[in-house]
This record gives structure tokens, C-alpha cells and sequence, in this order.
């Protein structure tokens, strides 16, 4: 095998991931309306808008949704996982589970969610609410584990 095919090769099997399929391509300069994110039933719970799910330049994965719960509604039981996340709201009033404490939020409140670390959200309000969903996976963070 000469060099330059050998060289493709290495650039062909890197480029592609474990299942065969080609990787995804890094994210694109986007912008969205609105209007042009389709809601879906959130089981029932509510409505999501899911805005994006890629690959970027320097993450193996950006995520980036919107949920509207009803008055009353959690998204789902509380959970944690390896990934960081942002949570912004947009409108309403919730109760948020963070770090073992639960704080009670409105429009316009942070919240980051540390790697690992148990959360929740339940609209404590009396009308919907809406908020952003922000999170990504680091570098390596969506390689499989070797088979054994």
C-alpha cells in the first residue's frame, strides 16, 4: 500500500464512526424563527421544541431545547447525568432542584446544572412555562466504551 493510500485510508476510517455511517458535520452559523420550531408532545407534560442536536467545531454534541410545561407539570423525575447544562426561563414560575435545594425561579433566571449532579424542574405557577435547555457534550463524552 503506497503512502497517500494508505493516508486516506487513516482519514476515511477516522472520519467514520463505529456504526460505518459517516460523522456528522460541524454545526453551520444558524438562526431560527420561532415559528419555525415544530412543537411536540413532551408524553403529558407538555410541549418541546428541539432546536438542535449536533456536532460542533470543539464539542462532540450541542443541545438546545425549549419546553412549556402546564401548571403543575414536571418535565420528568429528577435525574442527573455526565453533561452539563443551562436552563434559562423565558416565562412562568418554577421550582428547580439544585445541588439538594430546591429555589423557586421566574422569567429571566439561570440555572447551571453541574455534571452529576441530581435535578429536577416543576412549574409551580398557575400559567404555562416556557424555558431554554442548553447542553452539550465534551470532547470524548459520547465514545463508546471498548466492547468486552
Amino acid at each position: 500500500m503506497t503512502r497517500r493510500a494508505w493516508l486516506a485510508a487513516a482519514v476515511i476510517a477516522w472520519a467514520t464512526s463505529t456504526s460505518g455511517t459517516p460523522a456528522a458535520q460541524p454545526l453551520r452559523p444558524t438562526a431560527f424563527t420561532w415559528q419555525e420550531l415544530a412543537a411536540r408532545p413532551l408524553s403529558s407534560n407538555g410541549l418541546s421544541r428541539q432546536i438542535l442536536r449536533d456536532p460542533t467545531a470543539t464539542l462532540d454534541q450541542l443541545e438546545f431545547h425549549i419546553t412549556t410545561l402546564p401548571p403543575g407539570k414536571t418535565s420528568h423525575a429528577p435525574h442527573k447525568h455526565p453533561n452539563e447544562e443551562i436552563i434559562i426561563i423565558k416565562e412562568g414560575t418554577v421550582e428547580a432542584l439544585v445541588d439538594g435545594a430546591t429555589k423557586r425561579l421566574g422569567p429571566g433566571s439561570f440555572i447551571f446544572q453541574a455534571s452529576n449532579h441530581l435535578h429536577g424542574l416543576t412549574n409551580v405557577g398557575d400559567v404555562p412555562a416556557t424555558y431554554y435547555v442548553i447542553n452539550w457534550q465534551s470532547p470524548g463524552m459520547l465514545a463508546k466504551p471498548p466492547a468486552q
